[in-house]
């Protein structure tokens, strides 16, 4: 199988772009900057939400749905919401569509079935849920609201990149109603701490734990947690954030409770979100020059057989062991496919494999069904070894597990080899430029410096770590007094 795929030395933007359409995980549409996700690339986004979804659940919120659209009076409620999103909104304005006088056969847009209200299409659901919320809330007694929704949004971006930035994308997306401020702050850190382990234990992807500066917050929060991740060419990317609203929103819509003294007050409030961006760390994390590369606890297939033979008896013998070796790892939970397909020869499967990030694959011939013996290959490191076929399945269930422990370490190893202290701008610009990764800098706390670092470099603070330690020094940018280094970083 040719896979002629650019080498990730070459061309990262590339490499990533073919990986993720001869890996068939998605590919573009008629509409543009909108994906095509495709059966092996919504297996994976299916295993990440089954995680994700028990967490959830485990912790309380239940899920709902809302509407896909929001009266564009709604949306203007909260103000710096309103502001941060604004560019990015689709908007309805029509409701029918009818035959072109001018143009035979060609539709236009009636100009008489015009919207009273125009309704913006979700790029988040903060001012839906609200405005029912406040239908919900009228005492303390029906705190804490606790909901998520599965949904898809749309951000007009003008510069797509297939799952990590799409005009539409699938996310996931907590509202939560507390009666305490204190509440609210502590529901925000815990789903903090949910991603950070579904996307540790799961991904096998290292994050930093931190929180935004103001003017990377998300609008509309009176805080912004986040997780970092860092990809192989040295770029950032944001694997998950949680808000803390404060009152924003309840004042916004009038949301208010009374307390167990008879006393009015507005709601707290805290929003919480992944997307399919997970799937381009899950790739840019792991994957090689030779294709995608899967945690096992992730991979829709953790182990593919291969069967080598010359004759139908051969292949009978070689699928009566295969037959019994599935049962043996279906009752362990684990995937398998046996590959007899006949139009392909073995070579040509190992490539394909390979290239779809198959953990372990498993090769049997009939010298090996005599020696009672397969040949097991890792994807992960590329090597191979031959191994008895007595108690194969829990060799193999050990290599997953072993498998899955690697690839966090590998990428961890990578990431703390690449978070730098740098004392001075000279030395900034240069660790940027040469090596790349996470900067950890002092920072005298102002946008304005925070603006004109960006602007001069193009990288910004991806997250105040929530374990920095206070520690006096100066700004690598002004010269003025800091208490503590963040981490800068160019990013996706």
């Amino acid at each position: 199988m040719s896979k002629n795929i650019t080498k990730r030395a070459e061309d990262y933007s590339k490499w990533y772009n073919e990986l993720v359409v001869k890996a068939d995980l998605a590919e573009n549409s008629g509409v543009r900057g909108c994906m095509v996700i495709k059966p092996y690339g919504y297996a994976i986004w299916e295993k990440l939400q089954a995680e994700l979804d028990k967490r959830f659940k485990e912790t309380g919120h239940s899920n709902a749905y809302f509407p896909l659209f929001v009266p564009k009076s709604l949306f203007e409620a909260e103000e710096k919401n309103a502001e941060g999103f604004a560019k990015e909104c689709a908007v309805v304005t029509h409701y029918r569509l009818k035959n072109d006088p001018n143009q035979p056969g060609k539709l236009m847009v009636d100009p008489e079935a015009k919207l009273e209200e125009e309704l913006v299409v979700r790029p988040t659901s903060e001012a839906i849920i609200w405005s029912t919320y406040k239908n919900w809330i009228q005492s303390y007694r029906d705190l804490p609201i606790l909901i998520n929704q599965w949904a898809n949004v749309v951000r007009w971006e003008m510069r797509t990149r297939l799952f990590l930035r799409t005009a539409e994308f699938l996310w996931q997306e907590g509202h939560t109603a507390h009666a305490t401020k204190e509440e609210a702050i502590a529901e925000a850190k815990q789903m903090q701490e949910v991603y950070e382990e579904v996307v540790k234990n799961i991904m096998a992807i290292p994050v930093v734990k931190g929180y935004k500066s103001e003017s990377e917050r998300f609008a509309g929060a009176d805080d912004t947690y986040t997780i970092e991740a860092l990809m192989q060419d040295g770029k950032a990317l944001q694997a998950g954030t949680s808000h803390f609203l404060g009152q924003n929103f309840a004042k916004a819509f009038d949301v208010k409770f009374v307390n167990n003294e008879g006393k009015q007050e507005f709601v707290w409030a805290t929003s919480w979100g992944v997307s399919t961006r997970l799937m381009g760390a899950l790739i840019m994390t792991h994957s090689d020059d030779q294709g995608l590369v899967l945690p096992p606890k992730l991979a829709p297939i953790q182990v593919v057989i291969v069967p080598i033979y010359k004759s139908e008896e051969e292949l009978k013998e070689i699928g009566n062991f295969a037959d019994e070796l599935i049962k043996e790892f279906k009752a362990k939970g684990i995937s398998v496919k046996f590959d007899d397909r006949d139009t392909q020869r073995p070579g040509f499967k190992f490539a394909e494999w390979e290239l779809k990030g198959v953990p372990v694959r498993i090769a049997v011939g009939a010298r090996d069904m005599q020696n009672k013996t397969v040949e097991l290959a890792r994807r992960d490191n590329q090597t191979k070894e031959v191994v008895t076929q007595e108690g194969l399945a829990t060799t193999v269930e050990n290599l997953l597990e072993e498998i899955q422990n690697n690839l966090y370490k590998k990428a961890l190893d990578f990431r703390n080899e690449h978070i730098t202290e740098v004392n001075s701008f000279e030395e900034f610009k240069e660790v940027l430029e040469t090596k790349g990764g996470f900067l950890s800098a002092h920072w005298d706390g102002t946008p304005e410096t925070e603006e004109k670092i960006q602007e001069l470099t193009k990288a910004t603070i991806r997250c105040i770590p929530m374990d920095r330690k206070e520690e006096d020094g100066v700004c690598v940018f002004t010269g003025k007094p800091s208490k503590g280094r963040v981490l800068f970083a160019k990013a996706y």
